[in-house]
């Protein structure tokens, strides 16, 4: 059942525009390379001029087909581009080349996860294929605005969801679930400062079981906390408007986070206002069955299968699980680090190591996973020897701080260092001998059932011990010495 807010049901509808991964533009040769001078990479085919033609770039279809399997989507075979015309600044064209009817992924879905552990099922209605405008760069020259073209006619993925969404957590976990997909599968880098990877959000309130409301959509927003926010707030606005008798307009509202208020950008068009009519200069695209089932052989495992796998095969939590495939890089660098340690009976010592030490310490260095000093293999060796005693994990915390700084092999840190764990019973008999012989009063107190007296005597024995002796053999030979 869905949350209500002062009696009010939020429906949520989001459009996701992400770039498509190429190295040339959808219907041109020009680069796709972010980042390049203004206007330097936008060739007469992205300005329409006279006399040129469009040729689509068939890895657009591809990676396209690759989304549609990826959320077991319907496959439309025989797709045509259509020109959906309206005026930018920043669009010379004066039309943008999309897809309306039988875009070429059709009905689908995705499971998201919500913060309490449940799963919930998000239609998406369809993605199609289209390309993108130019920038508006504002302040740039006092009092001007400059047009950058190198955007134009880059490839864009627009993948629409149902209105199924009734909650801003849900709308978020959507997000990111798309994001973690797209990069997953391959198809974009999803760097949503660059714009690769942008929402527009679709909001609406209705009092429950009435029909939907009048929807407003919140135009490019490109940060998970940004949607989180604009929802909020527009939620709040549409509420006020309601509650005092008024009604909504549906339009195009733009999000302001500095004044944490969202404000009219213009009406909200329909399909006819765009007067879609097929591109003639566009050829319609067919799509064989051979052409799906090589896709689908070069697909990787899916994150959702992964998760269950990690699940039955390696033991560790539903919450591990997720964690650990929050991006294709760090499932596959776990999954290195297991073999390493030594298979499947070390994956739960593995998931910790690489969501605690090693997650923090990259997030501090505020490096990506690539950029780690500590491969895979590395901290895999390190996790077997914890796990056959050689160093404790108090050790392991040195010895991992010395491979992250050296870049060494925990073997050779051991061994260069002296941090082997010691595990011989009579050396750690002596140390113990010794404490209880130092500390009688906090022997007796033991006895007389204070547990924090035994707690103290350990740390006693492990400082003795320069932190080297087995916790498991101090612990059982202290309360066998002490009778």
């Amino acid at each position: 059942m869905a949350k209500l807010i002062d009696g009010w049901e939020v429906v949520i509808g989001l459009e996701i525009h992400t770039q498509l991964q190429t190295n040339t533009k959808i219907f041109s040769g020009s680069s796709t390379e972010f980042g390049q001078d203004p206007n330097t990479q936008a060739s007469l085919v992205d300005l329409a001029m006279p006399g040129v033609l469009p040729v689509l770039n068939q890895a657009v279809v591809d990676l396209a087909v690759r989304f549609g399997l990826g959320i077991d989507a319907y496959i439309d075979q025989a797709s045509v581009f259509a020109r959906k015309n309206y005026f930018y600044p920043d669009s010379p064209k004066g039309y943008q080349i999309s897809q309306m009817d039988n875009p070429i992924v059709g009905l689908g879905h995705v499971d998201i996860q919500l913060e309490d552990g449940s799963v919930k099922r998000i239609g998406v209605t369809r993605a199609h294929l289209e390309e993108d405008a130019g920038k508006s760069i504002h302040g740039a020259v006092a009092g001007m605005t400059g047009i950058d073209l190198n955007r134009a006619c880059t490839p864009l993925l627009e993948i629409v969801s149902e209105p199924d969404m009734r909650s801003v957590e849900e709308a978020v976990a959507y997000v990111k679930t798309i994001h973690t997909l797209v990069r997953w599968l391959g198809i974009s880098d999803g760097n949503m400062a660059e714009g690769s990877f942008r929402c527009d959000c679709n909001v609406s309130l209705r009092r429950p079981g009435n029909e939907f409301g009048t929807r407003c959509e919140l135009k490019n927003i490109n940060s998970f906390r940004f949607i989180e926010q604009a929802i909020n707030v527009e939620i709040e606005r549409q509420m006020d408007i309601l509650e005092n008798g008024g009604s909504i307009t549906q339009e195009t509202r733009l999000f302001d986070p500095v004044k944490m208020e969202t404000r009219s950008m213009r009406s909200k068009e329909e399909a006819n206002d765009y007067r879609y009519f097929p591109d003639p200069d566009l050829l319609p695209v067919i799509i064989t069955d051979e052409q799906i089932e090589r896709i689908r052989a070069e697909l990787p495992e899916l994150p959702v299968a992964r998760r269950t796998r990690f699940v039955e095969s390696y033991g560790v939590t539903e919450y591990d699980s997720h964690v650990l495939t929050l991006s294709r890089e760090m499932a596959d660098f776990y999954e290195a680090v297991v073999v390493a340690a030594g298979g499947a009976k070390q994956a739960k010592l593995a998931a910790n190591w690489v969501m605690g030490e090693f997650s923090a310490a990259l997030n501090k260095a505020s490096l990506e996973l690539q950029s780690s000093p500590v491969s895979a293999e590395q901290l895999g060796g390190m996790v077997a020897r914890i796990a056959d005693n050689t160093i404790s994990g108090k050790i392991a915390k040195q010895v991992f701080g010395f491979m992250w700084d050296e870049g060494k092999t925990a073997d050779a840190i051991i061994t260069e260092k002296g941090l082997k764990q010691e595990t011989d019973t009579g050396a750690i008999e002596a140390i113990i001998k010794d404490v209880l012989a130092a500390n009688e009063k906090m022997v007796e107190e033991f006895k007389a059932g204070k547990e924090k007296a035994f707690n103290g005597l350990v740390g006693q024995v492990m400082k003795a011990s320069k932190g080297k002796a087995n916790p498991a053999q101090v612990n059982e030979l202290m309360k066998k010495l002490i009778g």
